[in-house]
């Protein structure tokens, strides 16, 4: 294989313009009859190798007999075809990719569906794209001139498939200036570009946690018609789209800021559980101070859990989740050391009824209850040298 990094004549076809090489990453997940047509549309679509040096690697976390299929049609294709099994499905199809670019090393990666939704005809022209402008990420997009969704079955998924793609460009504005279908799962991608220990990925939206964590310099884009399901039956169901959302919290709380935001936001839903629990324990007959200790444990729990989800996903792995959540009902009720005289002062001194008096007191301690949690529950323990 063979890379060259001079500039390209716009003017040149792809056969004649590329001198650099490609490795093709295709996720699978039971996909058995869909791999055979794939590679014979691919074999079609791809240049001679001379022209354009390419692997095609299928990173699979099939339970059926896909693995099989793909090694007996690879026998017959022309550009040499692996298939990397994976016991644990870590990540989702996004975190397949990632395992696919960590082995690539190739000038370019190009990713795409096996389910044939992708044409493989435009594999070159993703690549020749990148060449002709110089970008780092070429996306092939739904929405733009020559563009189509027609293979989206049904309102239904069309309008899902929009409203995330508003809410991706609505959180990430910048990141995704130029891209117009961040939630295509077709692209082409310079290597160099990709530090591959960095993703964490969530899910199927691979592209935008490339775009958002890597950052590429120029991005590119190429109109595709999104084509029907040639065999078997979508992956896309309600769970994948709450691990969707969940990715969206996961990328948006990459910085201290925005996690202290998060922090602040999941706290005030907290608020919910903790005061209704107050409420009905004071209107029993408790008394406010003990029926405190007790609310509080139900606002521990709901916002443990939305933070574990939301703000530190990829922090879960340092410690096991009852050393977590120990860690954080105890500083929660720690707090509380703090809190109670705070509220015993605001009842007590200012007259205030126990409900504005615990909301006051909770908005004190708000910082001091994000550097502890972040530093004491979720960063990596400290190793010895």
């Amino acid at each position: 294989m063979r890379s060259l990094h001079a500039p390209i004549d716009p003017d040149l076809t792809l056969a004649q313009a590329v001198t650099g090489s490609v490795t093709l990453i295709i996720p699978t997940f039971n996909e058995a009859g869909n791999i055979a047509e794939l590679l014979r549309r691919l074999g079609a679509a791809l240049p001679d190798p001379e022209q354009l040096p390419c692997e095609v690697l299928f990173v699979d976390d099939s339970t059926d007999d896909t693995p099989a299929v793909i090694e007996k049609a690879a026998a017959d294709h022309p550009f040499p075809v692996a298939v990397l099994h994976r016991e644990t499905a870590a990540g989702g199809l996004g975190g397949a990719v990632v395992e696919g670019i960590g082995r690539a090393d190739t000038d370019w990666i190009v990713v795409m569906d096996a389910d044939l939704q992708h044409p493989p005809h435009l594999v070159p022209e993703l690549v020749g794209e990148g060449l002709r402008t110089g970008a780092d990420l070429v996306v092939a997009s739904r929405y733009i001139s020559g563009g189509s969704r027609a293979g989206l079955a049904g309102s239904y998924r069309i309008a899902v498939s929009r409203a995330a793609t508003w809410l991706a460009k609505g959180l990430f504005p910048r990141a995704l200036r130029g891209i117009s279908d961040p939630m295509s799962g077709f692209f082409a991608m310079r290597r160099r570009v990709v530090t591959a220990e960095t993703l964490k990925p969530l899910g199927y939206k691979i592209l935008l946690e490339l775009a958002v964590r890597c950052r590429p310099r120029k991005v590119a884009e190429v109109p595709f018609v999104f084509q029907d399901r040639y065999s078997g039956e979508s992956k896309s169901t309600a769970r994948e789209g709450l691990r969707f959302l969940a990715h969206l919290a996961s990328l948006r709380s990459a910085t201290p800021l925005a996690r202290m935001i998060g922090f602040g936001l999941i706290g005030l839903s907290g608020f919910v559980p903790n005061l209704a629990g107050l409420w009905l324990l004071t209107h029993a007959g408790m008394h406010y101070l003990p029926a405190e200790i007790v609310a509080n444990q139900a606002g521990v729990l709901w916002n443990f859990l939305l933070i574990e989800t939301l703000l530190f996903r990829d922090r879960r792995r340092h410690r096991h989740w009852a050393d977590r959540i120990g860690r954080f009902a105890l500083l929660a009720n720690a707090d509380l050391l703090l809190r109670i005289p705070l509220i015993a002062l605001f009842v007590a001194r200012f007259g205030m009824g126990a409900l504005p008096a615990t909301a006051l007191a909770l908005v004190t301690t708000f910082v001091l209850r994000f550097a502890a949690t972040e530093a004491l529950v979720y960063l990596p323990r400290r190793t010895r040298s």
